[in-house]
């Protein structure tokens, strides 16, 4: 089991191309399973991955749904044993997946938080003056907020990524994927005006791409986390009503205002590196409740539900 960990995660970091983040935590989960499984079968030597039967996943799911974790931390775990042992089955390791046919924990849906455009736009000038740490910032928001892009994907930009020209930026997303994103004008000039203030310097994390240039990055030169990233967005977003939000918050915000102001779904899919067009069509709903809001806000014979019942109770009360 051992050897087959290992040389699944070496697969998905060099052939796959899976983010640091993915790593960690299919690393974390399949040590977790491994440990489960061991003190469940008791093996006389290694534990094999052939000893392994769906009624033990589901066991191990089940303590650890006993444990606390949540629903999408099980269904991750199921994910990520699903993905193992497929890759087993895949190199001839096993003749079965045996965690194939293990029904995944039903997770309760939740639209997205979404910024209005108001206090998109709010945000966009919380960020003052001329020192670079406030230029950085507004750029980094502006380029979010333009771009939809994932934090992983804003923190990879390199400055050889942005075709001023063109008015785009090439990011690289899960898997490695590169597409190509507008980047609007008012988010070139932020990146222009920070790094005018900012010292240029070829800082790369990669020995094979020394003079590779961070788009945003720390004073000491280096490219930023998607820590950092989080942090800057919550230091400005708290000043908004609703209090801070996370920076995907920005990406969701991107898609619903497309959609609100007429983009095609599938443009949309595009710009935000979707595979599947289902995952794209939330953002319906949350356009289709905006417009609801917006016709009983304004439609002189739209009546709400709150106010429906008041006129019942009038209506009772004579």
């Amino acid at each position: 089991m051992d050897r087959a960990i290992r040389a699944f995660l070496d697969v998905l970091a060099v052939q796959e191309g899976a983010s640091p983040q993915t790593i960690r935590a299919y690393t974390s989960d399949l040590a977790q399973f491994q440990t489960f499984a061991a003190a469940a079968l008791k093996p006389q030597g290694p534990l094999a991955p052939a000893s392994v039967e769906p009624a033990l996943i589901r066991e191990f799911l089940a303590a650890r749904d006993r444990l606390g974790d949540k629903k999408t931390s099980l269904a991750r775990k199921l994910a990520c044993l699903r993905s193992f042992f497929r890759y087993l089955v895949r190199v001839g390791g096993l003749q079965v997946n045996p965690a194939e046919d293990v029904r995944a924990p039903k997770l309760p849906k939740h639209l997205p938080q979404v910024l209005t455009k108001d206090d998109a736009g709010a945000l966009m000038e919380f960020p003052a003056g001329d020192a670079r740490e406030g230029l950085r910032d507004r750029a980094i928001l502006e380029t979010l907020y333009s771009t939809g892009a994932r934090v992983s994907e804003l923190v990879g930009m390199n400055c050889e990524d942005i075709s001023r020209s063109e008015g785009v930026v090439h990011v690289r997303g899960k898997g490695r994927k590169e597409r190509v994103i507008p980047l609007s004008s008012l988010a070139l000039e932020a990146i222009d005006a920070y790094h005018a203030h900012a010292p240029v310097a070829p800082v790369s994390s990669s020995r094979r791409s020394p003079d590779v240039v961070a788009v945003f990055r720390n004073r000491r030169g280096g490219r930023l986390t998607t820590r950092t990233i989080a942090r800057i967005v919550a230091k400005y977003s708290q000043q908004l009503a609703g209090g801070a939000v996370h920076p995907h918050t920005l990406r969701h915000s991107f898609a619903t205002h497309l959609l609100d102001e007429g983009a095609d779904l599938r443009a949309i899919q595009e710009m935000l590196g979707h595979v599947s067009l289902s995952t794209t069509q939330k953002y319906t709903h949350l356009a289709t409740d905006q417009l609801l809001a917006l016709y009983d806000r304004t439609h002189p014979r739209a009546v709400s539900a709150a106010e429906a019942s008041e006129v019942d109770k009038q209506k009772g009360s004579r």
